[in-house]
C-alpha cells in the first residue's frame, strides 16, 4: 500500500494498518485470512483474485472482515483517499463483514 495513501487516510482520522508484518509476498488467501483474524477490511487492486476469494468465502458459508477493490489505473492517489474516506463514513466497519465493495470516487 502506498505510504501516501496510508498517510492521507490517517490524516482524516481513519484507522489504517498496512500489511508489513511479514505478509508481503504471501498468497492472497493468507492475506485475507490474516485480515479477517485481525478484524480488518482489505483494500486491494487485485480485483480478479479477491473477487474470487469473496465468492469462495460465500460458497463455503464463511465471512471475512470485508474487501474493497479498486482499479489502480482508474484512480489517482487523491481519488483513492477521497473514495476510501467517503466509504468509511458511509459504511461502518461492522457492516463490511462478508461484503465486497468496489471503490468509487
Amino acid at each position: 500500500m502506498a505510504r501516501g495513501l496510508v498517510r492521507g487516510l490517517q490524516a482524516r482520522g481513519i484507522d489504517v494498518t498496512a500489511f508489513d508484518a511479514g505478509m508481503a509476498g504471501r498468497e492472497d488467501r493468507e492475506q485475507l485470512e490474516c485480515a479477517t483474524q485481525l478484524g480488518r477490511v482489505v483494500f486491494t487492486f487485485n480485483v480478479d483474485d479477491f473477487c474470487r476469494l469473496h465468492a469462495d468465502y460465500q460458497d463455503s458459508g464463511r465471512e471475512h472482515s470485508g474487501i474493497v477493490v479498486g482499479h489502480r489505473r482508474r484512480f489517482t492517489l487523491g481519488e483513492q483517499v477521497h473514495g476510501l474516506a467517503r466509504l468509511t463514513s458511509e459504511v461502518p466497519a461492522q457492516e463490511m463483514v462478508g461484503r465486497r465493495l468496489f471503490l468509487k470516487v
